[in-house]
């Protein structure tokens, strides 16, 4: 039994290609911004409050992103706190975002 994809029309899929686009742009470009240090850690979690885009950014691709923090660090970090690496910002509890600032704040 194989899942069909919802048919769409060719407005809809041309506008869910755009709203994807645009969603792929603003990660890349809050990722460009941490790397930069323009954006810090806390202030990410903040706009992620109002941002649906960076809220859906997953942790792992964020911490990544800090400047000095490279995949082994950001992902021996998610494990020692217990977030999957599959997390969203959006997903993550109360004292899991409490440590993360203590380590990347």
């Amino acid at each position: 039994m194989s899942t069909q994809p919802p048919h769409l029309t060719d407005d809809a899929r041309a506008a869910a290609l755009e709203k994807a686009a645009e969603a792929r742009r603003i990660r890349a470009e809050v990722k460009q911004l941490l790397k930069m240090g323009s954006i810090s850690f806390p202030e990410l979690l903040v706009r992620a409050a109002d941002d649906e885009t960076v809220a859906k950014t997953k942790v792992l691709v964020v911490l990544e992103s800090l400047p000095g923090v490279g995949k082994v660090k950001a992902r021996r970090t998610m494990e020692a706190i217990g977030i999957a690496e599959n997390r969203r910002i959006r997903g993550l509890g109360e004292k899991q975002r409490e440590e993360l600032l203590a380590a990347f704040g």
